[in-house]
This record gives structure tokens, C-alpha cells and sequence, in this order.
């Protein structure tokens, strides 16, 4: 009887690929807790990669307007292009502003998603009453606590980036180390099935 190998190739490459996630996932949670550790520094830099991002999304942007010129759209391809490389600029040159305009913006946002979750949930009294208005009222909480804070609550954003780095980190962990024991038990079966020679 002879057994075939190239199932087990092909075991041993998802665990692999599967090690190497869990991998870049133990990477992220290590940058989550240095950015929570130093909140100032994460801010700094997820405004940075905010601003290159749009200053490179700006530049792609206008090149593909130019491409389009004698379109109906050329114009506003320009502005739109030419809006994403002077905010890019903007950002770059001045992070910490940036990441104040943004700490507002957010809290902004938390205020009047909490405000329409609240009243929602006290006029529709839907099945799901109580937890849309926990929801609206951790909302409320979220964004009297930022303007309260402002304009030191720019560490927000480093807070908030820090924490996104950390649970898609442990999403990854978890997806990495169970992938490699499902594929360990299929590949653990599959090897126990003798093949018949033919």
C-alpha cells in the first residue's frame, strides 16, 4: 500500500500559511500595546500615514483626471484630486492640529450617533430596546468625554489606532491558531486512509 504525499504538501503549506498569520497578528498586538503605552507617538503616526495616504491618493488621483481630460467629469476629478493633496500637505506638516480637528470630529460624531441611537430607541422600543439605548447612551458617554478633554483628547486617535492594531491582532492570533489545528486534524484523517495502488 502506498500513501500519498501530496496531501501532506499541502497541509504542511496552509500550516504555514497559517503560522504566518498568527505570526503578523502577534506583530499587531505588540504594536497596539507600544501605541497605548505611548499614545502621543501612536497619534503622530497614524496622522502621518493619514496625511501620505492622501497625499498619494490625491497624486493618483489627479493623474488619472488628466488621463480622463475631455471627459464631463475632468474638473471635478482635478478638485477632488487637488482637495486630497492640500489636505495630505495640511496633515503632514501639522499632525498634531490635524489629530485635534480630527479628536472633534470624532467626538462630534459620537454625540449625535448616541443622540439619534437614544431617541431612536425611546420612540420605536424595537425587540433590541435596551441594548440600542446602552449603545446611544456609551455614545453620549464616548463623546462628552473627548470635548470634555479637548484639546488634549488629540491622543484619541493614537488610542483608538492602538486599540484597532491590537484586536485585529488577536483576530489574527486566533484565526492563525485555529487554522493550523483544523488543518492538523484533516491532514491527521486524511493520513490514516491508506491509498489504494492502482
Amino acid at each position: 500500500m502506498a500513501r500519498s504525499t501530496k496531501p501532506e504538501g499541502e497541509a504542511a503549506k496552509l500550516r504555514r500559511g497559517f503560522g504566518m498569520l498568527a505570526a503578523l497578528g502577534v506583530l499587531l498586538v505588540l504594536g497596539g500595546v507600544v501605541g497605548l503605552l505611548y499614545t502621543a507617538f501612536a497619534t503622530l503616526t497614524s496622522m502621518l500615514l493619514f496625511g501620505w495616504l492622501l497625499l498619494i491618493g490625491g497624486v493618483v488621483a489627479l493623474l488619472h483626471a488628466v488621463q480622463g481630460r475631455g471627459t464631463p467629469f475632468f474638473w471635478l476629478g482635478v478638485v477632488v484630486a487637488a482637495l486630497n493633496i492640500a489636505a495630505g500637505v495640511v496633515v503632514i506638516r501639522r499632525p498634531e492640529a490635524a489629530a485635534e480637528a480630527l479628536a472633534m470630529f470624532a467626538a462630534l460624531l459620537f454625540l449625535t450617533g448616541g443622540l439619534f441611537r437614544v431617541v431612536g430607541s425611546l420612540v420605536v422600543r424595537g425587540p433590541q430596546f435596551g441594548w440600542t439605548l446602552l449603545q446611544g447612551a456609551f455614545d453620549l458617554f464616548l463623546g462628552i468625554l473627548v470635548l470634555s478633554t479637548w484639546p488634549s483628547s488629540r491622543y484619541v486617535i493614537g488610542t483608538l489606532f492602538s486599540l484597532a492594531l491590537l484586536f485585529d491582532g488577536l483576530g489574527l492570533i486566533a484565526t492563525g491558531h485555529g487554522g493550523r489545528r483544523i488543518v492538523g486534524m484533516v491532514a491527521g484523517k486524511g493520513a490514516a486512509k491508506p491509498v489504494q495502488p492502482e
